[in-house]
């Protein structure tokens, strides 16, 4: 496959992005801090920002109004230096960050202790605060059994406790009670397997993944067949970012449930090793754009650090690259 066929699957790909009606830039530099800005030091300069991602057409004025709101939601902070200002993450939006990072890179997803995590609400809430609640957990992968209980198979409950309190909600954690639970398997009892059904609309998260697989398997195929310089150092990052953000997005309603509760054929794992594989290959080009392009309010050009290198390692990483 030529080089031209490459840029214009990718052209593809960023010309989709362009053409949404509403675009969340929010979340979108969240993606950019957590994937691209803490492994270089954590802060970058804002004009750097806005020239980073200007060829996604997010201009000036959005970018910047979306950083002043991600600063009042306690996501980002501030540094002035001179007439310049730097924005990093807070201590608060990286914990989140490196969080959803434990399941955005890892290898594999984790064995299960076949313990679940619960959630239960003592008290009343009012209609607000439910819906408030039920958003944050479930945009942590916690199913929702009724009104007053949600579960997880795996969640870290202290953690999700942090993060609801860093969402605003720290007046509903004395409602909340998180337990942990066995199923002790008693004769005729309800399996784990019904858990799952009344608490997770899976053939929605699986119509997700199917998309994310569709959207991205033909640049991976694209590159795959060409040249090792077949890809633009620009248009790597902007995939790259673009890639990171669609699947963290896509982790963070996706409860990983164990092996043995999935579907057969579950499509979650064609996306992860898609996600894997074409990580690996837009890394080098890049990080070489960032090398160049992620300026600090002094001037510098911070280097990147080990994390970067270390993300998708596992045993079987490379050869997902042949």
């Amino acid at each position: 496959m030529t080089k031209d066929s490459v840029e214009q699957t990718i052209h593809e790909r960023l010309e989709s992005f362009r053409q949404q009606s509403r675009i969340k830039a929010g979340s979108l530099i969240v993606s950019v801090f957590g994937d691209a800005v803490l492994p270089r030091g954590g802060r970058i300069w804002l004009g750097s920002l806005i020239n980073l991602l200007g060829p996604l057409d997010l201009n000036e004025r959005l970018v910047r109004t979306t950083v002043f709101r991600l600063v009042k939601d306690d996501w980002l902070t501030t540094q002035t230096q001179g007439r310049r200002t730097d924005y990093m993450l807070t201590a608060s939006g990286q914990r989140r960050f490196e969080e959803a990072a434990r399941q955005i890179y890892a290898a594999e997803a984790p064995l299960w202790d076949r313990r679940w995590r619960l959630v239960m609400v003592l008290g009343e809430l009012a209609p607000r605060e439910r819906e408030q609640l039920r958003r944050a957990l479930y945009w942590q992968g916690f199913g929702e059994f009724s009104p007053t209980c949600f579960v997880h198979p795996g969640a870290d409950l202290e953690s999700s406790f942090d993060a609801l309190g860093a969402d605003g909600m720290s007046g509903l954690l004395p409602k909340l009670m998180p337990l942990l639970a066995v199923n002790p398997r008693l004769g005729q009892s309800a399996h784990d397997a019904d858990i799952v059904q009344s608490a997770w609309n899976l053939e929605s998260l699986a119509g997700a993944y199917t998309d994310f697989v569709a959207c991205y398997q033909p640049i991976l195929d694209a590159l795959r067949q060409s040249a090792p310089e077949g890809v633009d150092e620009q248009s790597a990052f902007l995939v790259r970012m673009l890639l990171i953000h669609d699947f963290r997005r896509l982790l963070l309603r996706d409860p990983e449930l164990p092996e043995v509760l999935l579907p057969s054929g579950w499509p979650g794992h064609a996306a992860r090793q898609l996600c894997k594989a074409l990580y690996r290959r837009l890394l080098g080009p890049s990080e070489r754009h960032l090398d160049r392009h992620l300026l600090l309010a002094n001037g510098e050009l911070p280097p990147a650090s080990s994390l970067v290198s270390e993300r998708f390692q596992g045993q079987d990483a490379l050869t997902e690259l042949a």
